[in-house]
Formats: structure tokens, C-alpha cells, sequence
């Protein structure tokens, strides 16, 4: 479960009366931000920014176009200041720019502590001196130095998050070094758990598979990737074509591989996106593994240009006295969108939650539910087991229209989310469930008169 995550702060007093932010990424593979909560500088240089992760991840702090970087994990009150600007980057007004920001608290323990004597460690080691030229073979050695010092530096330290955070590291600079990379992924891919939710990892992971079905058939005499997926589109004969990779033997590694690949070869004019997007939903249908389907339906939402900042599309269903409703009807509110299925136990619960959303923020946001149900039956009896819920509770299938409701949004399966704005534009897809801390967007969007709060750490 997601749990709170409260960041709070002081600003230079050149911030104060400015927005700040806090992002996300969406996934590690993809790579797409999410604003995950907002609030205005006050009179005294202070900010507050809560939101909800269910693991340890960087987020990123935001002034104008300046970006601080923090590890947070959760259930935990950060402390931050956020720094003045230096004169010499105020006129860099397009360009992102990274700024330091300073932990308050004295805990050289705490992971973000530890990162920074990592970061000072590795400076140490790989600036040159007397502006000496480092040849490969000193880069070499100077890599295997750090990852001695390390080790015997943080023997004692019990975070594994931060164990993973520095071997990832030096693994990573070993192979921008192009330092034996079969024998790099034999050492830190191979019969170890794919860790889906450590950026390091998957950095590391993204340096060695990068672009890596085009190099198993440019190996093979006779195989193209090119005729598997324009010309097939068989994603049977993908996983086959893999299999013979020596690294690519276990299923759930080359699936991960194919995906990222995928990902990649989306944006490659050389191949076709329509077969790329039948592929990835393929296997956002076919696939066992939690962590795939999430990747592949945030995916398959990009690629059907479901992105924030783009119109919500506007559909037609079956309201519970049977007549037409029209999205558009919800424009100049905020709108939850929300899809369930009466035979999904896990959407039903949320419909439970939406009610309590509904009573708190029911001025303010519209909350609007597709039954994605094939049997109007089971709809209307739903509604007639749950009066209370007072919201509209639509019905999907509409024999009339080109497309429903679940076909214009790119559902999978049967339970999805989606915020739009009061411009009817894509805000959050998708949007995290009522369980998942939906509250925190809403509270972050209407958030109520702010109280003075101290700067702390815990």
C-alpha cells in the first residue's frame, strides 16, 4: 500500500510567492514525470508538499525551471531548503537546471546522507589532477578502486536500497566505459531479481538492453527484427527469436527486455508503430507478471496519445434510466473518471471509497463511472444494491456509438482511472485509485489555507 510522504521546507526568500512542485516517474522505463503534489512559497520562505509512495524512489523539486533531486521513501517527513540561484543561471529561462538542495537533521544514516557521500566519494576519485588525461585503463582502475572503498566505507550500513543504489552505480560507469559488458550482465542481471522500482538498477539495465533485439539480428544470418514485428507481428515469434540469446533464456528477463525494446523501437521512424502498439497489448493481455501489465498500459495509454495536456475524449453511455449521457457535460469541473466491472472485487472496494471522495469533494470535482459490464443486467442490478452511491454510474456498452467509453480511453481489462481538468484536458493518466491516494492529488489541487508549519525531519 502507498503510504504518506511529506516533504517540508524552506525556500530563499528570491522564491517566495512562486510555485513549487514535486514530481514522480511514472515508470522507470518510459520515464514520464508526474506532478505528484504543488504548493506556493509563503511570506516566510516555507512550503509543505504531501503525497503517497508505496516504495523508495527520486523525486524531483521544483522552482521555475530549477530541479532538486530527493530519495524519499515511505513514511517519512523530509526536511529540505531550497537554494538561491546564482546569478551566472538566471538567464538559462528554457532550459531545466539542477539545483542542490540541503537535508535539515544530522543522520548520516538516512539514504539521501549516504548518497551524498557516495557522490563526494566518486568525485574524489575520478577528478583528475594537474588536468592529467585519464586513459581507459586508469578509468578502469579507478572504477575498481571506488567499489573497494565502498564496500569497506559502508560495511556497517544495514540500507539496502542504498547497498543496491552504489553497486548499480559503479556497475553503470564499468559499462559506459564499454567495460566487458556480457561479463557485467552475467554478474548483475542474470539470476538476480529484477528490481523494478530501483531507478540504479534500472538505469544500469536500460545501458545494457538499449537497442538490443537490433543487435541479435544484426548476429543472425538470415533474421530480421524488422519482418518479426512490421511484416508479422507475431509476438510468439519474438519471444522465440530471443530465446536463443544466451542472457534472454529466462521468461521473465526477456519479456522485460522485449518491452523496453519496444518502448524504444516505438519512436524509431524504421518500424511501424501500429505493429509495435499491437504488440505491447499482446502482452499487456497475455502476460503473468503485475509489474508488465502496469508498464504496458502506461504504454499503450502514451501511444494512444492518452498523455496529460491532451483533450479527454468525449464519449456517449447508458445512464440507469436507459437514455444517453455525454462526457462533455462535465466540462468547467474538475472530473474522477473511474471504470469497474461488477465481477472485479478490487474495483468494487474503490467504489466504496469514491463515495467518501464524492462527499468531501463533490463541489468541487465531478465523479463519473463506466460499468465496463457485457451484461446491462448485472449493471442495473448493481445500482439497485447501491443507492446510496449518488454519482453517475454510466453504462459502457452503447450500440449506437463508433466507440465506447472503454475503447476511446485505452482500457485494459476492466478497472482504470483518469483526472481531467476544469478545461477538459488530460490531468493525471492514469490517475492512482481512492486506495492509492488519489486524495493527496485532490488535496494538493484544492488545497485549503496553509498553516504555519516548522521545518522537521523524522
Amino acid at each position: 500500500m502507498a503510504q504518506n510522504i511529506t516533504i517540508k521546507g524552506k525556500a530563499h526568500s528570491s522564491h517566495i510567492g512562486k510555485r513549487i512542485d514535486v514530481y514522480t516517474y511514472q515508470d522507470f522505463i518510459t520515464k514520464l514525470k508526474l506532478k505528484e503534489a504543488t504548493d506556493t512559497v509563503g511570506s516566510d520562505g516555507y512550503f509543505e508538499l504531501k503525497f503517497h509512495s508505496a516504495f523508495i524512489q527520486p523525486v524531483f523539486v521544483q522552482i521555475d525551471n530549477y530541479i532538486g533531486t530527493l530519495y524519499v521513501k515511505p513514511n517519512y517527513v523530509y526536511g529540505i531548503l531550497f537554494p538561491e540561484i546564482d546569478e551566472q543561471f538566471k538567464h538559462h529561462q528554457e532550459a531545466e537546471l539542477p539545483v542542490n538542495l540541503s537535508l535539515i537533521g544530522k543522520d548520516t544514516t538516512e539514504l539521501n546522507m549516504l548518497i551524498f557521500d557516495y557522490e563526494e566519494l566518486y568525485t574524489e576519485i575520478f577528478t583528475p589532477k594537474n588536468n592529467q588525461f585519464l586513459t581507459h585503463k586508469m578509468l578502469f582502475k579507478k572504477a575498481d578502486s571506488l567499489k573497494i572503498l565502498c564496500d569497506k566505507r559502508y560495511a556497517t550500513i544495514k540500507d539496502s536500497y542504498f547497498t543496491n543504489y552504489y553497486n548499480y552505480q559503479i556497475a553503470g560507469i564499468n559499462a559506459s566505459l564499454s567495460r566487458g559488458e556480457k561479463s557485467l550482465i552475467q554478474a548483475f542481471i542474470i539470476n538476480k531479481p529484477i528490481q523494478y522500482h530501483n531507478y540504479e538498477y534500472i538505469s544500469f539495465f536500460s545501458s545494457c538492453f538499449t537497442n538490443y533485439l537490433n543487435s541479435i539480428g544484426s548476429s543472425k544470418k538470415g533474421t530480421s527484427i524488422y519482418k518479426i514485428i512490421n511484416a508479422n507481428t507475431d509476438l510468439g515469434q519474438l519471444h522465440e527469436f530471443c530465446k536463443t540469446d544466451q542472457f534472454l533464456k529466462n521468461d521473465s528477463l526477456r519479456e522485460f527486455v522485449i518491452i523496453k525494446n519496444l518502448w524504444d523501437l516505438y519512436f524509431n521512424p524504421e518500424f511501424n508503430q501500429d505493429a509495435i502498439e499491437s504488440l505491447v497489448s499482446k502482452i499487456n493481455l497475455q502476460t503473468k507478471i503485475e509489474e508488465h501489465k502496469f508498464l504496458t498500459d502506461y504504454m499503450l495509454k502514451n501511444f494512444f496519445k492518452m498523455q496529460p495536456g491532451t483533450p479527454a475524449p468525449i464519449f456517449f453511455a447508458r445512464n440507469k434510466a436507459g437514455g444517453l449521457e455525454s462526457f462533455e457535460k462535465t466540462k468547467g469541473k474538475w472530473t474522477y473518471l473511474n471504470f469497474f466491472s461488477t465481477s472485479n472485487n478490487e474495483s468494487l472496494k474503490e467504489m466504496g471509497k469514491i463515495a467518501g471522495l464524492k462527499k468531501k469533494f463533490g463541489d468541487k470535482v465531478n465523479f463519473v463511472s463506466i460499468c465496463t459490464d457485457d451484461s446491462l443486467k448485472n449493471y442495473q442490478n448493481f445500482l439497485k444494491q447501491n443507492i446510496k452511491y449518488d454519482w453517475q454510474i454510466w453504462f459502457n456498452n452503447v450500440g449506437s456509438v463508433k466507440q465506447t467509453a472503454k475503447e476511446l480511453y485505452n482500457v485494459v481489462g476492466s478497472e482504470s482511472y483518469f483526472l481531467i481538468n476544469n478545461f477538459g484536458t488530460i490531468a493525471l493518466s492514469p490517475a492512482t485509485s481512492p486506495s492509492k491516494g488519489i486524495e493527496y492529488k485532490f488535496n494538493a489541487i484544492f488545497k485549503p489555507t496553509r498553516k504555519n508549519t516548522k521545518v522537521g525531519i523524522r
